[in-house]
């Protein structure tokens, strides 16, 4: 009896947890579907290389260093 028991919870939350991830990918595709089609007319879409150096590390000392760097390997 006790197993019985135990096998029909599992299976009503196994049961439970389908209709849910079921439900929440029908939500994504409707989403997708949404942003796909009206945000290229209001985002821009952006290329090429990143026009600042804004990190915890990059500061004028480094900075220094690879502009010497570069001058060097010109020369090279």
């Amino acid at each position: 009896m006790y197993g019985s028991s135990r096998r029909k919870r599992r299976e009503e939350y196994q049961s439970m947890v389908i209709d849910k991830v079921a439900e929440a990918n029908e939500h994504w595709q409707q989403m997708k579907k949404h942003n796909d089609g009206n945000s290229t007319g209001h985002m821009q879409i952006v290329k090429g290389p990143c026009s600042h150096k804004e990190t915890l590390w990059w500061n004028e000392e480094v900075a220094e260093a690879v502009r010497k760097n570069k001058k060097k390997y010109g020369k090279w």
